[in-house]
This record gives structure tokens, sequence and C-alpha cells, in this order.
């Protein structure tokens, strides 16, 4: 499997790939999708890039025209592919990455509220689920205006009842499904 950047100011660089098996990066068809939906949307965006793995999904973002991006992720071979990735593309200067566990940066205080926030845990865990709950008790992390994007297997989904977010699209490709969540209406309004 091969890993490029789709658009923008590193269109057509490759990326490296996380040693192993521990991740599962976002296929470039997907990736493309995503990206469409977003659209012009990105531009100056922030972005945070929970279970980052190869640093794809952010790397594609700031290619794009995101502002800053915040990568996590707990495997020291994944950080490693995230900076090297990023030095390859010239953008370690507009990304953060740390390596810590997402719920715990997630239960902390949020220090800065972000455009979107993108999900890609590892499947079949019910991880998403955890985060998504996490998110939702600490709101702060998203924008009003903001997008928390989830990518799971479809055989993942399952209805949560959260209190701030609601689902609002998603979309299926293959084996992955795209949740898109934003804030409601009555929490916009809190």
């Amino acid at each position: 499997m091969s890993l490029r950047v789709i658009g923008g100011s590193a269109r057509g660089k490759r990326l490296k790939l996380v040693p192993g098996d521990s991740t599962r990066p976002i296929m470039d068809r997907v990736k493309e999708a995503l990206f469409n939906i977003i659209g012009m949307d990105i531009l100056d965006a922030t972005l945070l890039d929970m279970f980052a793995g190869t640093g794809s999904v952010a790397i594609e973002a700031l290619s794009r025209g995101a502002d800053h991006a915040v990568l996590l992720d707990l495997d020291r071979n994944a950080i490693q592919t995230i900076q090297a990735n990023l030095a390859a593309t010239g953008f370690t200067e507009r990304a953060t990455v740390r390596r810590t566990d997402a719920f715990t940066f997630l239960a902390g205080n949020p220090v800065q509220a972000f455009d979107y926030i993108y999900v890609a845990p590892p499947q079949y865990k019910g991880i998403w689920v955890k985060a998504m709950t996490l998110l939702d008790q600490h709101s702060g992390w998203l924008a009003p205006d903001g997008n928390i994007i989830v990518q799971i297997d479809p055989r993942e989904k399952e209805e949560i009842a959260l209190k701030h977010y609601e689902s609002y699209d998603e979309r299926k490709y293959g084996h992955t499904l795209l949740i898109f969540y934003r804030f409601t209406d009555s929490a916009v309004s809190e």
C-alpha cells in the first residue's frame, strides 16, 4: 500500500507508513472524498487528529491550507512516522505532535477549540464511542462552527446519545464509514 498527499501545496508527495500493522491508514479515495466534502472550509482552519497514525489526514489538511494541526498518537513508531512525513512535506512548523493517550488529552481542560476533530481509532474496540463521549463531556475542544469526523468500519456503527453533538451526515466507502458531527442547535445557544 502506498500513501500520498492528494491535493494542495504538497500534492503528489509520498508518505511513509508506520512499520507493522498497528495502524490502518485512510485510503486515498476516502481521503480525497473527505476533503472534497470539506472543501474550502479547511482554509485557515485548525485540526486535531486523534489516533493520527501516519499523519496523513492532518498533512492533507495542511497541504490544502489549514493553519495548524495537532496530531496525537501513543505509538512511538507512529510518532516517528508522523515527524518524518511532516518533514518530507515541509509542514513541521505548522504542526504539533504529541505522544500521548488521546483520552488523557481529551479529559484535560481544553486549551484550544479546533475547527475540525478527526477521530480514527483502532477498529472493533468501541474506542470511537469512548472518544465521542469524552468530546461530549469536554465540548470546549470544538469551535462553535466546528465538525467532528469519525472514521470507522461500518460494522462498528452504533447510535450513541450525546448532549452537545448531533450526527448530520454519513458517507460509506467500501469498508470505511465517515460520520460527521456538529453542535446541536441547543448546544450552540448555551
